[in-house]
C-alpha cells in the first residue's frame, strides 16, 4: 500500500518538473473557497495550471514549507524561506513564501532558480549600448551601483550577469549578502543573512570586510537597515551593486531617502541608476530595455533632488518610452 506522504511528496516535485517545463519562474498557489487555483506565472503574467482540492493543496504546502525549514505548525504569520533540488540533470533553488489568509489558509509563492545560470549582459540587453554601459559602471573602484523595477522585471538575472562579468572578464573579488541566497553560482562567495543565528546585514557586512572584496553584491535595499549597510560599503572604498524596488531612477532616489539616507549621501556614493523592464523581442526571446542614468545626467537628477525640484528625464531615456519604441517596431515587423 502506498503512504499518503508518498503521494504528496510524488505529487510536489511532479508540479516542480511541470513548471520548469513550462518555464515559469514561479508557482502560485491561491487559496479559493472549495480549494486551490495553481497558476504558473512566465513572462511576467500569470496563467492557470489546475486547481487542487484543499487537503492536497495543504499537505503539499507543508511538504514545500517542511523542505525549507519553515514552522508547519504556523499559518497565521508571514514565511520564506527555500530548498534546493536537482530535477532533470540541473541544480534548482526554490524559494517559498507563504502569507496568511481567512480560514487558516496560506498563499504560497515558489520562485524557481536554475543554479549557475548566467545570462550574458549581451544576451539580456535589447540595445548592445546597455550592456556597453553597464559593463563601464562595474569598472568602477567604489561607488552604488541601484537596479530598480518592480517584481519580475529580471533584476536578479542583470545583477548575477554583472557580477559574473567582474569575476571573469575582471578578475575581481566579489562577496555577496543575501537573505535569502537565491540563486547558488560557483563563481561566488555568497552569504546568507540569518537573524536567528546572530548573521544580520550589520554583522555580515563586518565579516566581509574582513576579506577584502572589490565588489559587494547586497541582494536587495528593503529596510532602513539595509540601506545604510549598503551606503557604508560604498563609502569604505567599494563598489556595491545592489536591487531597490521603485518604480524609475527618480523613484529609487526618492525610497533611499525614505530609508533614512541623506541626499548628500546618494551624492557621494550613486555612480549608477538603472530601471529596466522585461519585454518579449520579435524573435520569440525575452530581453530587457534599460534606463541607464549616470554620469551627468545621474548628476543633474541629485541637484534636482537637493533643490526639491522636479526630476527631468529625456522621453527617449525613459524606460515607458522604450516599451513603447519597442511594442510599435515588433508589432509593426509583424505586421
Amino acid at each position: 500500500m502506498i503512504r499518503n506522504d508518498n503521494i504528496v511528496e510524488k505529487k510536489s516535485f511532479q508540479l516542480l518538473e511541470t513548471a520548469i517545463q513550462y518555464e515559469a519562474s514561479d508557482i502560485h498557489f491561491v487559496p479559493m473557497i472549495d480549494g486551490y487555483d495553481v497558476l504558473f506565472k512566465k513572462d511576467a503574467k500569470l496563467h492557470q495550471s489546475g486547481t487542487l482540492p484543499p487537503q492536497l493543496a495543504g499537505r503539499m504546502i507543508s511538504f514545500y514549507k517542511f523542505l525549507s525549514s519553515l514552522d508547519i505548525s504556523d499559518k497565521r504569520k508571514p514565511q520564506s524561506g527555500s530548498f534546493h533540488k536537482q530535477i532533470q540533470g540541473n541544480n534548482f533553488s526554490f524559494r517559498v513564501s507563504t502569507i496568511p489568509s481567512i480560514g487558516m489558509k496560506e498563499s504560497v509563492v515558489i520562485r524557481l532558480q536554475r543554479h549557475d545560470r548566467i545570462v550574458s549582459l549581451d544576451e539580456l540587453c535589447i540595445e548592445i549600448e546597455w550592456s556597453h554601459k553597464l559593463r563601464q559602471v562595474v569598472q568602477e573602484q567604489q561607488g552604488l551601483v541601484i537596479l530598480t523595477g518592480p517584481t519580475g522585471c529580471g533584476k536578479t538575472t542583470t545583477i548575477y550577469s554583472m557580477t559574473a562579468h567582474c569575476v571573469n572578464q575582471l578578475e575581481r573579488h566579489v562577496i555577496t549578502l543575501e537573505d535569502p541566497v537565491e540563486n547558488n553560482h560557483s563563481h561566488l562567495l555568497q552569504v546568507q543573512v540569518n537573524e536567528r543565528s546572530g548573521m544580520t546585514y550589520a554583522a555580515g557586512l563586518k565579516a566581509i570586510l574582513r576579506h577584502s572584496p572589490d565588489v559587494i553584491m547586497i541582494g536587495e535595499i528593503r529596510d532602513k537597515e539595509t540601506a545604510k549597510i549598503a551606503i557604508q560599503a560604498a563609502l569604505t572604498g567599494h563598489l556595491v551593486l545592489t536591487s531597490v524596488h521603485a518604480k524609475d531612477p527618480a523613484g529609487c532616489f526618492y525610497r533611499m531617502m525614505d530609508f533614512g539616507i541623506s541626499a548628500e549621501e546618494l551624492r557621494q556614493t550613486i555612480v549608477c541608476i538603472s530601471a529596466q523592464r522585461l519585454i518579449r523581442t520579435t524573435s520569440g526571446q525575452m530581453g530587457a530595455v534599460f534606463e541607464i542614468i549616470q554620469g551627468d545626467m545621474l548628476d543633474r537628477m541629485t541637484d534636482s533632488v537637493m533643490k526639491g525640484e522636479r526630476v527631468v528625464v529625456p522621453e527617449d531615456l525613459k524606460v515607458e518610452s522604450l516599451i513603447r519604441k519597442y511594442a510599435r517596431q515588433s508589432v509593426m515587423q509583424d505586421g
